[in-house]
């Protein structure tokens, strides 16, 4: 679905992604881990072509996207939910989800089957979510685009350990059931083991590590790596 080679992008004459290379496979949760600082938000912004300063090739489904502008990106089948979440707050829920949907179509209904309380709540604005309900929220606008290919950029910051605990479990199952790739990029370990089949670890802008959990020296490798 995703092959990334030799990719290299920064910010201002910086680098910080370093000939990264990693590919996607289709129907693939794939965790990206790393500390504070490794370069994952940058991976999903260039991926994203959201970064001018990048090289190398970035191909999706046989496409490459390295030099399209965002809007062709999303077009061609790419979602990102950001870091942060950045719903619109002034938007009701539901019209936060029509603004992803396609022309002349509504949220699909398996949606609010695997967010039941957005559902209940389609008319309250998105800022006064708490920010478990707006990482919801961020993540139901995204599928309502109806992508291949899902971006998930630290969907655990700044939410409870158990919606943290339900996004491992609800992430998986809604990619299968919808037919979506997706790349989760975190540094929450646990959520990574619950909800990705295959991992890399980012260290300073390269892969350093790639696995997956069928041992106990594994899981120490990546919390020595991690540092937790």
């Amino acid at each position: 679905m995703l092959e990334v080679r030799d990719l290299c992008a920064g910010y201002g004459g910086a680098q910080v992604l370093d000939r990264v290379q990693f590919h996607l496979l289709k129907g693939e949760v794939l965790g990206i881990l790393g500390r504070n600082g490794a370069g994952k938000s940058t991976l999903v912004k260039a991926v994203m072509g959201m970064l001018p300063q990048t090289s190398g090739s970035i191909e999706f489904r046989s496409q490459q996207l390295l030099g399209l502008p965002t809007y062709r990106i999303g077009r061609a089948g790419v979602s990102l939910v950001p870091q942060g979440r950045w719903i619109f707050p002034r938007l009701s829920v539901l019209q936060n989800l029509q603004a992803a949907c396609p022309v002349g179509t509504e949220p699909p209904d398996i949606i609010f089957s695997y967010f039941p309380v957005l559902k209940q709540r389609l008319r309250q604005m998105g800022g006064t979510m708490s920010g478990g309900e707006q990482q919801m929220l961020a993540i139901a606008r995204a599928m309502c685009a109806r992508p291949k290919v899902l971006l998930l950029d630290e969907p655990s910051d700044g939410v409870q350990p158990n919606i943290v605990q339900m996004l491992g479990e609800l992430i998986p199952s809604l990619c299968k059931e919808l037919e979506i790739s997706a790349v989760l990029v975190e540094q929450n370990l646990d959520l990574v083991m619950n909800a990705a089949q295959r991992w890399l670890v980012l260290e300073r802008g390269r892969i350093v590590h790639e696995g997956r959990l069928n041992s106990l020296g594994e899981l120490e490798t990546l919390e020595k790596l991690l540092g937790v």
